[in-house]
């Protein structure tokens, strides 16, 4: 059997297969069934289906395992018995001139904070349905149309957890620009190279050229392979209401043409796509050579978020690690760790962001706190109010394990050192999660003074590193900077070992800044001065407090004059207004010292998603005898209007989304029975939601039941897979005022008509509006319904105006 490892290195372009579900439809998939289980009853047509993309030219072939998952699944079969035998039947047809991928599709639900699966729980999910896949003679593990980066981050080491075959990841964007929930494609490229994935790409949500703009932004960083499967346009009804795809295979293969010069080496097709448009790319493409992608972007390291990319190089920008959030010498904030409160180490956070840092420094070390549960579960908080990524900065490795289970980017871990032991715990965690790292060039009690011990010691660290195959990628290296009130020559020492990192191993450096000036006078003088001649010898980040308006000044000056500031365009943004009057100033339009963070205000509290803080606001406002209509709708109503504008301008997604609406809700709980009491609280509107009939996918349908509630609807949610029957039974039952209909897949969308014929049939005025990630709006046209939304926010708006 060939080994597909090889296929990732060879200089050919390879084609994967193209859609299943349409595909099956057409061959006797009756709407709304799940096509696993169909494949379980009909493995000829499944079987029929893999031949003809083979006969098609297809090198890849994708088993019928999307939505294989035991969540997706159910009861009804086990997840690992299905997996095997969809791939052995893959497997069949494939033999061994083709290769077989298994494919491995989002399991329907979210991670915590914005869900209720922990990312274990996520893993151990994915671990059965891909030993299935294993079992069966897979040669490579395939996640596609993932939407979330925590989860697609669970999938691969669940597949690393299993087995040592490679592991493509596909994610499906929503816009050129970001995921459902923030990720931008480069973000996503970011972490995955972080884990050192071996194929990237992207599929679903849109034809070539939209999909065009989405590999376009993953290219800056981009060094892996890439996979690009698009559908075939958007769905469309015709006119015998069934889904239908318009592009036609010879355009469809003309417009794929273009992603050879992104870099792409598999090139496939997804939603209405058939063996006939894969035939027609191998034509159009032939045997045109693989353009391996050259990454335009030259950072050492990238630190990321589930949002956020922070890049560490050379030739970036100095990147400031915020070291607020730890509790030495903070009385206030020990005490809140000690009590599992995190009221502080939130301001904390908000204030360093604020004050331009980011990238923030977690550390819980205080006595009587136990870091296993209280640094994972602070990163989590900081997590769902804020995008940053963060630096978990923990002695005590279990902790650091722990974070690493609860963090859905790959974040900085502060720090291996040479203590023994540490690096062979550590240093297979940050691989297994893609976590990059500090290295703390110390091993034993005796800290390295001069250069040259400094030199030695790390590189007896780098040669464990790659005794483990730590990837230098996720190596930054502590200068280790000591202090000059009694030792000179520390500063001297310091540089000259920065500039080695930098010349000799192409490692970017970090050091903690305010250890240079301990035991003298004017310290803020002293570590501005030390970090611009630091800079100047090739350092790239340090820790320091964001809020010390002279370090800023020193960072963002020097970085212009080594040329690291284009055009000085930081520079300007930050110091436009700089009065040299008041040096210890903001000095510009950015990061003041004396600007305040966190809410202070409800209004504040539910557009910044505080949730630690509303409830207190609440009842300070009613001790103060508010009226609590007033609160609703003075400040809470406005407050979740402001975040729906933020949501739409993309400002805000939906991590953001779902925290400032559980923060109204959090809020309104208070109020409700006082507004209840009052008698004062106008009648609500009745929505009745549901996932339609043959559809497991309910995610969207309950954020949006979730935002109309929060914009005083009363929501009956009658969760996935329901009849027609039941919906309006159930709508007249409630006097409901509007039915909302949800449906992720073109197999099932076709039920929504269900309800609306039903209606008519009955003769009820009852207001049916829709949406899904493949509603269009001449599907809703076509079936009758009164709207369609694309998002939560548009939901809430198109209920308000179908009440009215």
């Amino acid at each position: 059997m060939a080994d597909f490892r090889k296929a990732l290195t060879d200089g050919r372009v390879y084609f994967f297969d193209g859609g299943y579900g349409t595909f099956l439809q057409k061959r006797g998939l009756p709407a709304g069934m799940s096509p696993e289980l169909f494949g379980l009853e009909k493995p000829e047509v499944v079987r029929s289906v893999h031949e003809d993309y083979a006969n098609a030219g297809a090198n890849v072939l994708t088993t019928n395992t999307f939505g294989g998952s035991a969540p997706k699944l159910g009861s009804k079969v086990k997840a690992r018995d299905l997996n095997r035998e969809m791939a052995l039947l893959a497997r069949s047809v494939a033999g061994d001139n083709l290769f077989v991928a298994g494919s491995v599709g989002p399991t329907g639900h979210f991670i915590e904070p914005l869900g209720d699966f922990t990312f274990k729980e996520m893993v151990e999910i994915y671990k059965e349905q891909i030993q299935g896949l294993v079992d069966g003679g897979v040669d490579l593990i395939l996640g596609e149309t993932h939407f979330d980066l925590a989860e697609a981050r669970a999938l691969v080491v669940a597949a690393r957890e299993v087995c040592a075959l490679p592991v493509a990841l596909s994610m499906t964007f929503e816009s050129p620009n970001a995921c459902l929930t923030g990720s931008s494609p480069q973000t996503f490229v970011d972490a995955m190279q972080n884990m050192e994935i071996d194929i990237v790409g992207t599929n679903c949500s849109a034809g070539p050229e939209q999909i065009f703009e989405v590999i376009s932004n993953m290219r800056p960083r981009l060094s892996t392979p890439l996979l690009v499967e698009a559908n075939a346009g958007l769905p469309e009804l015709d006119e015998n209401r069934n889904t239908v795809f318009r592009l036609e295979p010879q355009p469809f293969a003309e417009q794929s043409a273009r992603f050879l010069a992104i870099g792409a080496k598999f090139i496939g097709g997804c939603c209405g796509t058939g063996p006939d448009h894969i035939r027609a790319l191998k034509s159009v493409i032939g045997d045109a050579a693989w353009q391996k992608p050259v990454p335009e972007d030259d950072a050492q390291m990238v630190i990321t978020s589930r949002a956020e990319s922070v890049c560490i190089g050379f030739n970036h920008t100095g990147v400031i690690i915020g070291e607020r959030i730890n509790p030495t010498g903070k009385k206030v904030l020990s005490a809140e760790l000690q009590e599992g409160r995190f009221t502080e180490a939130l301001k904390f956070a908000g204030q360093q962001i604020e004050a331009g840092a980011p990238i923030l420094d977690v550390n819980v070390g205080a006595p009587m706190v136990d870091e296993t549960m209280i640094l994972p579960a602070l990163c989590k908080e900081i997590i769902a109010q804020h995008q940053v990524p963060l630096s978990i900065d923990s002695t005590n490795p279990d902790a650091v394990e722990a974070a690493l289970w609860n963090y859905p980017g790959t974040p900085l871990v502060n720090s291996i050192s040479g203590e023994p032991g540490r690096m062979e715990r550590l240093g297979p965690l940050c691989k297994k999660f893609g976590a990059p790292f500090i290295l703390l060039p110390i091993i034993g009690s005796k800290l390295p003074f001069e250069c040259k011990d400094k030199i030695e010691v790390t590189e007896k660290l780098l040669r464990e590193a790659e005794a483990l195959g730590i990837p230098r990628r996720l190596i930054m290296v502590d200068a280790l900077a000591l202090t000059v009130s009694s030792r000179p020559m520390a500063a001297r020492h310091c540089m000259d070992f920065i500039r080695h990192c930098k010349e000799e191993w192409n490692l970017p450096t970090v050091l903690g800044l305010s250890n240079v000036s301990f035991g003298l006078p004017a310290r803020e003088l002293l570590n501005s001065t030390f970090l611009t001649l630091c800079q100047g010898q090739g350092l790239c980040a340090f820790i320091s407090n964001p809020n010390s308006a002279r370090l800023r000044e020193s960072l963002y000056s020097a970085e212009v004059l080594l040329a690291r500031d284009k055009q000085a365009e930081n520079f300007i943004d930050m110091y436009s207004e700089w009065s040299p009057a008041a040096p210890s100033s903001t000095g510009g339009t950015k990061g003041g010292e004396g600007k305040k963070s966190g809410a202070e205000t409800m209004f504040e509290a539910v557009v910044k998603g505080e949730r630690g803080l509303i409830e207190d606001m609440v009842r300070k406002a009613l001790d103060e005898d508010r009226d609590p209509f007033d609160i609703v709708n003075g400040e809470l109503i406005p407050a979740i209007m402001e975040v729906g504008e933020k949501y739409e301008r993309k400002e805000y997604f939906l991590p953001q989304l779902l925290q400032s609406a559980e923060t109204l809700q959090k809020g309104f709980e208070i109020l409700k029975p006082l507004l209840e009491k009052s008698g004062k609280q106008k009648e609500k509107d009745v929505i009745v939601m549901a996932t339609v009939e043959g559809d497991i996918h309910d995610i969207g349908k309950n954020i949006v039941c979730l935002m109309l509630r929060n914009h005083g609807f009363e929501v009956v949610d009658l969760g996935k897979d329901v009849p027609a029957e039941t919906i309006v039974k159930t709508a007249i039952e409630k006097n409901a005022r509007i039915i909302g209909l949800s449906a992720l897949m073109t197999t099932t969308m076709v039920r929504m008509e269900d309800t609306v014929n039903l209606l008519q049939e009955k003769g009820l005025d009852i207001k049916v509006m829709i949406g899904g990630a493949v509603i269009t709006e001449g599907f809703c046209k076509a079936i009758g319904a009164d709207g369609w939304s694309t998002d939560a926010v548009a939901a809430v708006k198109l209920a308000k105006t179908l009440v009215q």
